[in-house]
């Protein structure tokens, strides 16, 4: 299999990159030909097979960072795959016209007509069931995608993958711009086809991935809608600063009042200094709120209760800190991340068998019951060869 040459700058940096990009590349192959979205997950060190709902789920936001990951590793044409799979999507969804990408994909090879949802056979119920998270498009996961084919763009200019940005960030601007103070993008929406929930509540992780999304579009083109909407998101990522503790709030509530300080997250902290290009000195004291509260196991947990370590969150922390210049507290975490290759090549999840995040997969949720588990990912991965990189998924910007 070739890659092309792995951008790493150390030895140790250079073979985990080599390592987690073959993994990559043969995820990719074991998907089929042609346009392809791939499994997230694997089965773990205790597990015969996954849990019916993930078993043949191919999650867009994971999609998204494995197509930027592969470019980072010099593989074009994989990452092409993946990205076609998203264009495919984009322009076929069962339902709905409006350009949304779901949350969620199945697994596999792409079909020509609609693009095709998870789902598995309730025996007990003898139905066809589906989960009400995958079918639901979330703002945040649209912006990824965006990111993902802005990431292409960079390098098959007239492929269609900008005007493919353009299309999400559209369905993001007509669907989710909410001005109720603190003016920003709302979560989305959630549930089964047709009637969908819309999600009201506003995420500091999807704004900052909107801003993103908006200012790379405006600097390709210089138009003053995506420059008013990447100002709008930004401005949302300054309302939910908290200057006392010094951290980034996870959003609002439904009912729009600002999320209390006392439970935080990892990546909410980080992605504001490496996707915001104009940053102020203000937001690096999150990454030192982190350090004091969330770090854990030669890394860092998903949140402040330390019950193990996130290691698509590590992955996340050491890109900050190379683009902090912090090269040995990087280099300190890729030592962690380097410890968490499964037998199948891809970075488990977790180094414990369950680690909880604090936070809800959806509306119907009447308890915190987002979790992850000790088993391979394709999203951790994929965070490690951007670390390993040093590629930022935000601006396509190659290392130096």
């Amino acid at each position: 299999m070739t890659t092309g040459e792995p951008l790493g700058r150390s030895d140790a940096q250079g073979a985990l990159t080599r390592s987690l990009c073959g993994s990559l590349g043969r995820a990719v192959d074991a998907a089929g030909a042609g346009p392809v979205f791939v499994a997230s997950y694997r089965p773990g060190p205790t597990e015969t097979d996954l849990p019916p709902p993930l078993r043949g789920s191919a999650f867009t936001y994971d999609n998204a960072l494995a197509v930027i990951a592969l470019q980072a590793c010099g593989d074009l044409p994989r990452a092409r795959r993946i990205g076609d799979a998203l264009l495919h999507a984009l322009g076929h969804d069962r339902t709905f016209t409006d350009g949304r990408i779901r949350n969620a994909y199945r697994a596999g090879p792409v079909p020509e007509g609609a693009a095709l949802l998870p789902g598995w056979w309730d025996a007990r119920q003898k139905l066809w069931a589906e989960d009400a998270y995958q079918d639901g498009t979330a703002t945040g996961n649209v912006a990824w995608a965006a990111l993902a084919l802005l990431n292409l763009d960079g390098s098959a200019q007239g492929a269609g993958y900008r005007a493919g940005a353009r299309r999400m960030l559209g369905w993001i601007t007509a669907n989710a711009a909410d001005a109720h103070a603190p003016e920003g993008f709302s979560g989305g929406c959630d549930g089964f086809d047709p009637g969908q929930t819309v999600l009201a509540w506003k995420s500091t992780e999807h704004n900052l991935d909107v801003h993103a999304v908006a200012a790379w579009l405006h600097r390709l083109e210089g138009r003053p809608e995506d420059a008013r909407t990447a100002a709008i998101a930004r401005r949302f990522l300054d309302a939910v600063y908290a200057p006392g503790p010094g951290v980034f709030r996870l959003g609002t509530t439904p009912e729009g009042q600002l999320q209390p300080t006392d439970h935080v997250a990892l990546d909410t902290q980080l992605w504001p200094l490496i996707g915001v290009a104009d940053a102020p000195a203000a937001w690096q004291r999150p990454v030192a709120y982190a350090e004091a509260h969330l770090a854990a196991a030669g890394g860092f947990d998903f949140n402040e209760d330390r019950d193990g370590l996130w290691v698509e969150g590590t992955a996340q922390a050491a890109l900050t800190y190379r683009a902090l210049s912090r090269t040995a507290d990087a280099e300190r975490l890729l030592g962690t991340i380097a410890r968490q290759v499964s037998p199948s090549g891809l970075l488990f999840a977790t180094d414990v068998p369950r680690l909880t995040t604090g936070i809800r997969i959806g509306p119907a949720s009447t308890e915190n019951d987002f979790f992850y588990f000790r088993r391979p990912h394709l999203g951790a991965t994929a965070w490690g060869v951007l670390a390993a990189t040093g590629w930022n998924p935000f601006t396509g910007r190659k290392p130096e």
